[in-house]
């Protein structure tokens, strides 16, 4: 018998219990992760204790140091001053390296003319374009920017080259026989075929700039995390050096998690069907 008529119930009286299952659902996997992080910390915990020694110092020190920079200031202001290059970076090479690999997408003789060009700088080290820019324009917020930004401007380029390539030239044509203006082909053409690709070009390339950015700031500036590493690295402080690498990684955590990937499901929310 259905709910409402043989069981004495309502249809919804259920609901509640359901919401409840589901929530503990949807909370599962940050449990599951929470519990393994903190395993990790009691293995750590327990390998240091087995093996004390300055370069293998346990979870307290590295805490305790966090909490040291983070009440006077000093942990926050080198976050700040890392992410700020890492989003410079991040929006200059998606920006230059979309408008440059739809492009050569749609155009297979400047592709043709600019592919040596791309594996050139595909397979230039970063060290080089860092160490080079330092050299061309100095010990600048430019040069630290525009080192990293170059070094993630290719892989971009590359990304968006095959997403431009898979174009469905149908869409183009009805555009036309409705008579879109460029503005709304882009819009409602060009831009919904491309996100996937974007979003991939978007997810590496975050992953890959802070990293960047780290050495940029190791090399030539006086502030930001990768100059912290570097300074803790001289006074062989291994707590110290691991507090700010574990401290910059949960903040690319966050951002992952609220930003990048509550976006990419935004972006995406037309190819879900109605359930």
């Amino acid at each position: 018998m259905t709910a409402g008529f043989g069981s004495g119930k309502p249809a919804g009286a259920n609901r509640p219990e359901r919401r409840g299952w589901l929530f503990l659902r949807r909370g599962l996997p940050l449990v599951t992760a929470l519990a393994s992080l903190l395993g990790l910390c009691l293995l750590w915990q327990v390998a240091a204790g087995i093996w004390p020694s300055r370069a293998f110092p346990p979870p307290v020190d590295v805490w305790r140091v966090l909490t040291r920079d983070a009440a006077n200031g000093e942990l926050a202001y080198h976050l700040a001053m890392t992410l700020w290059r890492v989003a410079a970076a991040y929006a200059g090479a998606m920006v230059v390296g979309s408008v440059i690999g739809v492009l050569l997408g749609m155009h297979r003789r400047a592709d043709m003319f600019f592919n040596p060009w791309l594996v050139l700088f595909l397979n230039l080290p970063a060290l080089v374009v860092i160490v080079l820019a330092y050299i061309w324009w100095g010990l600048t917020e430019a040069a630290a920017v525009g080192a990293v930004a170059i070094n993630k401007i290719p892989n971009v380029v590359v990304t968006m080259r095959e997403g431009a390539r898979a174009l469905d030239a149908r869409f183009t044509e009805m555009a036309s026989v409705y008579r879109l203006t460029p503005l709304d082909q882009v819009r409602h053409v060009l831009i919904p075929q491309l996100q996937p690709y974007f979003a991939a070009a978007s997810r590496s390339g975050i992953a890959l700039i802070w990293k960047i950015v780290l050495v940029v700031e190791l090399l030539g500036r006086s502030n930001g995390v990768g100059f912290q590493i570097y300074l803790y690295f001289q006074l062989f402080d291994v707590a110290a050096i691991l507090a700010y690498s574990l401290a910059f990684v949960a903040i690319m955590l966050l951002i992952e998690i609220f930003l990048v990937q509550p976006f990419e499901r935004h972006a995406t929310r037309w190819r879900r069907r109605p359930a």
